[in-house]
C-alpha cells in the first residue's frame, strides 16, 4: 500500500516545496535476497567448468506519484543502478537494481531516477511521456527482440531496468484497448557523411503496438515490435533492425490463471553499414501458471543465426512460493523462496557448447 505524505514533508528529503504543489504520494519496497548459484559449462572442445557462489543482495525502491487533477498525473521509480559485483557463476553487470555485498561492505549504493513519466488519463484514452516502465518481467517480447540468442531469465528487466524513454498512447477500440509506444533507444546522429544510415534521423527508434481484448473468459493480446531505424551497438554504429510479432493469452481456471505466450523475431541485413552481416530468426514460447501463492513458468527458445552458422537453444524454468508474513493497510512483509534453472546451448560446425545455471533464492521483502 502507498502512504500519502504532504509535499512539504517529502521536500525536506528530495523535493523543493511549493505552497501550490499537488499532494505527493510516496510508496516503495525494500528487500534482501540470499542466493546460491551452481553453474556448469562445457565448450565445444569438451572442456568443462562448474563455477558456484553464494551471496547476499539488497534493493531499495521508492515510488513517488502525484495526482495533478483533471486526469493529469506524475509517477517515478527511484532505485540503485550501479553494476552488481562479479560472482563465481555470473559476471558483473546490471542486476535490476539489486546490489551484491562486497568485501567489508564497500559496495556503492546510490539512489537514482530509474524511470519517470507524466501524462493524462481520460475516459476513453490515455497518454504518457518520459522514461516508461514496460512490464517486461511478465512480457518477453523485448527479451526476444534485444537478446535473441538468450532471451530467457528476464534479461530486459535485469539489464535494462524494465524501462525506456518514449511516448505512450492508449485508447479503447472496439471491445478492447489499443496501446502504442514510440521508443527511443539511443542518440547516435553524426551528421550527413558518405556512409548510409547516419544523419539527423539515425537515432535508434522502435514502435511497440498491442491490442488487448476479452473473448469469453479468455484475454488475448496480439503484439508487435517494429524497429523504425536501428537498435544501438556498443560502438554507436547502426545495428540490427529486427521485427517481432506474437501474442499473450490469459486463461482463468477457478482461482488460478494460465498464461500462454509466443513470439517470433527476425532480421536480415535491413540496415546499411552494419559491421557484421545479419541473417537470423528465432522464437520463444512461454507457459506460465499462477495459483494462490505459487507462480511458475517455463520458456523455450530457439534462434538460428545463419550469418554465423550457429543454432541457439534455451530452456528456462522459474518457480516461486510467496509467504505473507504480515499484511495490513500500511504495507506488507513477505518471504519468497525461488528456484530458477537455465539450460543453454550453442551449436556450430565445431560442436556444441553448453552453459547451464541453477539458482536457489530466498527473498525477504517489505512494501509500504
Amino acid at each position: 500500500m502507498k502512504r500519502s505524505l504532504s509535499l512539504a514533508a517529502v521536500s525536506a528529503i528530495i523535493f523543493c516545496s511549493s505552497p501550490a504543489s499537488a499532494e505527493l504520494k510516496l510508496g516503495g519496497e525494500a528487500g534482501v535476497r540470499f542466493r546460491d548459484d551452481f553453474g556448469h559449462t562445457r565448450s565445444a572442445a569438451g572442456v568443462t567448468a562448474d563455477p558456484a557462489d553464494q551471496y547476499f543482495q539488497y534493493r531499495v525502491r521508492l515510488k513517488p506519484s502525484a495526482d495533478l487533477g483533471d486526469g493529469y498525473f506524475f509517477k517515478a521509480l527511484i532505485q540503485n543502478e550501479e553494476n552488481s559485483a562479479a560472482t563465481g557463476a555470473v559476471a558483473a553487470g546490471p542486476s535490476g537494481g539489486w546490489q551484491t555485498i562486497t568485501a567489508n561492505n564497500t559496495e556503492k549504493y546510490q539512489l537514482e531516477v530509474s524511470n519517470f513519466y507524466f501524462g493524462r488519463n481520460l475516459a476513453n484514452c490515455h497518454y504518457a511521456l518520459g522514461r516508461l516502465p514496460l512490464g517486461t518481467f511478465s512480457n518477453p517480447i523485448l527479451d526476444l527482440t534485444l537478446y535473441s540468442t538468450r532471451p530467457v531469465d528476464t534479461p530486459y528487466n535485469t539489464k535494462n531496468f524494465d524501462r525506456i524513454f518514449g511516448f505512450n498512447y492508449g485508447a479503447k477500440l472496439g471491445g478492447g484497448e489499443l496501446n502504442a509506444i514510440l521508443e527511443v533507444f539511443d542518440n547516435s546522429s553524426a551528421g550527413n557523411t558518405a556512409l548510409d544510415g547516419d544523419g539527423l534521423f539515425s537515432d535508434g527508434y522502435g514502435l511497440y503496438v498491442a491490442y488487448k481484448t476479452v473473448i469469453g473468459d479468455i484475454t488475448v493480446e496480439p503484439q508487435a515490435f517494429l524497429t523504425l531505424t536501428h537498435l544501438p551497438t556498443a560502438t554507436g554504429t547502426p545495428g540490427a533492425a529486427p521485427y517481432t510479432v506474437g501474442a499473450q493469452t490469459t486463461i482463468p481456471s477457478g482461482k488460478s490463471k494460465i498464461y500462454l505466450s509466443g513470439f517470433y523475431t527476425a532480421d536480415r541485413n535491413t540496415v546499411p553499414n552494419t559491421v557484421t552481416a545479419l541473417d537470423y530468426n528465432g522464437y520463444l514460447f512461454r507457459l506460465k501458471g499462477e495459483s494462490g501463492p505459487v507462480m511458475a513458468w517455463v520458456d523455450y527458445n530457439q534462434t538460428k543465426d545463419k550469418a554465423k552458422s550457429t543454432d541457439y537453444r534455451n530452456t528456462f524454468v522459474w518457480v516461486q512460493y510467496n509467504v505473507k508474513v504480515h499484511e495490513s493497510a500500511a504495507g506488507s512483509f513477505s518471504l519468497t523462496p525461488t528456484f530458477r534453472y537455465r539450460a543453454s546451448a550453442a551449436t556450430t560446425s565445431a560442436g556444441r557448447a553448453d552453459d547451464n545455471l541453477l539458482r536457489t533464492e530466498l527473498y525477504a521483502t517489505v512494501t509500504f
